[in-house]
C-alpha cells in the first residue's frame, strides 16, 4: 500500500498549498517572540536613583546640570567608584534646608561627606527612562529586583508544565484544534496582562501565558512539517524557527516605537486575533488523521492538496495508510532512555545541551539588556545573526554532517562570551560584536539539538525522547534569570563567565555523539546501539521525520 508520503511526491511535496500553509504558520512563530523574550523591553531596568525630597528644588535654585545634581546629592555606589551613582541608599539629610551651599551642599549641612549617613529609598525612586517597564511601574529594584526573576521565570515554568499537556493535546485531539484553542488562551491572557493592576497578576497571567504558547507553537511546528514532503521536511522547520527571527526584528521596531510596556503588550497581542484565522485557512494533519483511523477525513484533505497543486490524484488514493500500521507496536518507557550505555548516553549529553542552550540563548538577550548602550540597536544586531546561523545549517548539515558544526558552534558561543566579559566597558562596539558571534553560535547550536534529538531515538520512543530533554530547555529558562540578574550585582561580566563553562562542556560533550549524517532513522534501541558503527549506503539519506503515532498513554 502507499504511504502518504508516497502520495506526496505525486502531487506536491513542497506546492502551492504547502507553501501556503508554511507562510501562514511561520506567522505564528514569528508571534511567539514576545511572550519568549519579552522580559527584555517589558523588563526592561533604566538607570535610576533614590528620589530625595528636595533634591530638584535645590537644583532648579543652583542652576545643575543632571551630572552635577549626581555628583553632589547621590552617594558613590560601592567599589564602582566615584562615576557610578548608587541605585539603592541616598544621604540621609535634609535638602531643604536654608543656606545650603550649591558649591558644596554636603558640606555646608553636614561637614564631613564621609559621615553623612546613608538610608534606603523609603520615598521610591528616579528612573532615566522616557517610557515604562514593569521594573519602573512596581519598582522591581534593589530589595525587590528579585521578582524581575521571578517573572521570566513564571513564563518559563508555564513553558515546562505546558509543553507536556499541550502535547497530549495535539495527539489526542489534533493540531488544528490544539492550534485554535492556545491561540485564543494565549491571546486572552496577553489582553489580560495589559489590565491588571498588581504585580502578582501579571505573574499569574505570564505564566498562563507559557502555559499555552510553547505547546501552540510546536503544535505549528508539527503540523508544517507533517504536510510537506521527507525531503523538504528538515527545511521547512529550520525555516520556521528562523521566522522567529523574523519576529526578533519585528518586535524590537515596535518596542522603539511603543516604549511604554503595557502598550507594547497590547500592540503586540490584538494582531494575534487574526490568527484565529486559521480556522478556515488550515487543514488538520492528515497524518494525524490517518494515525486515529480517520482515513475519509484524511483522503478529502489530501484531494484538497491536490486540487491546489493543480495536480492529478493517484487512482489508489482508497488504499491509503498510515506508514507503521503494519508494524508491531512498542510501549515507550520512561528506563529505555537510559536502560543501555548508548542511549543512556545520548540521553544525558541532549539533556545537558538542551538546558545549556536555553541558558545561554535567553541569556545573552537578558544580559544585553545591561550592556549600558542603545538597547533596541542591541538587540538589532543581536538578531540578524540568527538569520546566517539558520544558512550555516542549511548549508552545512548534509556537506559536514550533524556533529562537528553543533560542537564547534557551542565552542564559538562559549569563547565568545568568554571574550565578551574581558573586552573594557570603553569598547563597546567589539563587546557587542563578540556577543553576537556568541548569540549566532548558541542560535545554530539550538536548532540543531531541535532536530538531532529526533535522529538519537527509535521510533516508538522518539516523542517520549524528545520530550523528556527538551523539558532541560524550560528548567535552564527558569534558573538563568537568576544567573544573569543576580550574578551581574556581584559583577557584571559574571554570568558570561557561567555561559562560557556550560557552552565548552557542551561542545565537548556533542564530540561523543554518533554522526547521524546519511544514516537513517533507528527503529529499535539495538540500532541506537549500533548507530556509531552502522554503514548505511549512500542513496539513503535521514530526515527530520516528525513521528505522530507514538502517544505516551497512561
Amino acid at each position: 500500500m502507499p504511504t502518504l508520503d508516497d502520495i506526496l511526491e505525486h502531487i506536491g511535496e513542497f506546492d502551492r498549498f504547502q507553501k501556503q500553509t508554511f507562510f501562514v504558520l511561520c506567522l505564528l512563530s514569528a508571534a511567539f517572540t514576545p511572550v519568549y523574550v519579552g522580559v527584555v523591553f517589558f523588563g526592561f531596568t533604566p538607570e535610576h536613583r533614590c528620589f530625595s525630597p528636595g533634591v530638584a528644588e535645590l537644583s532648579q535654585r543652583c542652576g545643575w546640570s543632571l551630572a552635577e545634581q549626581l555628583k553632589h546629592t547621590v552617594p558613590e555606589w560601592g567599589s564602582h567608584g566615584a562615576a557610578f551613582g548608587s541605585r539603592c541608599s541616598r544621604y540621609e539629610v535634609d535638602w531643604n534646608a536654608t543656606g545650603v551651599s550649591c558649591s558644596d551642599p554636603l558640606d555646608s549641612l553636614v561637614g564631613n561627606r564621609s559621615s553623612v549617613p546613608l538610608g534606603p529609598c523609603q520615598d521610591g525612586w528616579v528612573y532615566d527612562y522616557p517610557g515604562t517597564s514593569i521594573v519602573t511601574e512596581f519598582n522591581l529594584v534593589c530589595e525587590d529586583s528579585w521578582k524581575l526573576d521571578l517573572f521570566q521565570s513564571s513564563v518559563n515554568a508555564g513553558f515546562f508544565i505546558g509543553s507536556v499537556n499541550i502535547g497530549y493535546i495535539a495527539d489526542r485531539f489534533g493540531r488544528k484544534f490544539c492550534l485554535i484553542t492556545t491561540i485564543l488562551a494565549n491571546v486572552v491572557c496577553g489582553i489580560l496582562l495589559v489590565f491588571v493592576p498588581s504585580y502578582l497578576w501579571i505573574v499569574i497571567f505570564r505564566f498562563l501565558q507559557g502555559l499555552v504558547s510553547k505547546g501552540c507553537w510546536t503544535a505549528g511546528y508539527i503540523l508544517v512539517t507533517e504536510v510537506v514532503g521527507p525531503q523538504y521536511r528538515r527545511t521547512v522547520g529550520i525555516l520556521y524557527q528562523a521566522a522567529f527571527s523574523v519576529g526578533l526584528l519585528v518586535f524590537d521596531a515596535v518596542a522603539y516605537a511603543v516604549p511604554h510596556w503595557r502598550w507594547l503588550q497590547l500592540t503586540v497581542t490584538l494582531p494575534c486575533f487574526f490568527l484565529l484565522l486559521y480556522y478556515w485557512c488550515l487543514p488538520e494533519s492528515p497524518r494525524w488523521l490517518i494515525s486515529q483511523g480517520k482515513t475519509d477525513k484524511a483522503k478529502r484533505i489530501v484531494s484538497d492538496i491536490a486540487k491546489k497543486n493543480r495536480k492529478k490524484l493517484p487512482s489508489h488514493l482508497e488504499d491509503l495508510k498510515f506508514e507503521d500500521d503494519d508494524t508491531e507496536r512498542q510501549s515507550p518507557s520512561l528506563t529505555d532512555l537510559v536502560r543501555t550505555p548508548q542511549m543512556r548516553k545520548n540521553t544525558f549529553i541532549l539533556m545537558y545541551n538542551w538546558f545549556t542552550s536555553s541558558i545561554l540563548y535567553q541569556g545573552l538577550i537578558m544580559h544585553m539588556g545591561l550592556m549600558g548602550g542603545n538597547i533596541y540597536l542591541d538587540f538589532l544586531y543581536s538578531a540578524l545573526v540568527e538569520f546566517p546561523a539558520a544558512f550555516i545549517i542549511i548549508v552545512t548539515i548534509d556537506r559536514v554532517g550533524r556533529r562537528y558544526p553543533w560542537a564547534a558552534a557551542n565552542l564559538v558561543a562559549g569563547a565568545a562570551c568568554l571574550a565578551t566579559a574581558l573586552i573594557p566597558e570603553d569598547l563597546h562596539w567589539l563587546k557587542l560584536i563578540t556577543a553576537c558571534l556568541g548569540r549566532m553560535g548558541i542560535t545554530i547550536s539550538f536548532e540543531m539539538v531541535c532536530f538531532v534529538n529526533t535522529e538519537l531515538y527509535p521510533t516508538y520512543i522518539r516523542n517520549l525522547g524528545v520530550m523528556v530533554c527538551s523539558a532541560l530547555c524550560d528548567i535552564g529558562g527558569i534558573v538563568v534569570p537568576f544567573i544573569v540578574y543576580r550574578l551581574v550585582e556581584i559583577w557584571h561580566e559574571l554570568p558570561l563567565i557561567v555561559f562560557t563553562v556550560l557552552g565548552l562542556i557542551a561542545g565537548g560533550l556533542v564530540l561523543l555523539l554518533p554522526e547521524t549524517k546519511g544514516k537513517v532513522l533507528p527503529e529499535t534501541v539495538e540500532d541506537v546501539e549500533n548507530l556509531h558503527r552502522q554503514s548505511v549506503p549512500k542513496d539513503k539519506k535521514i530526515y527530520h521525520h516528525v513521528q505522530t503515532s507514538e502517544v505516551v498513554r497512561d
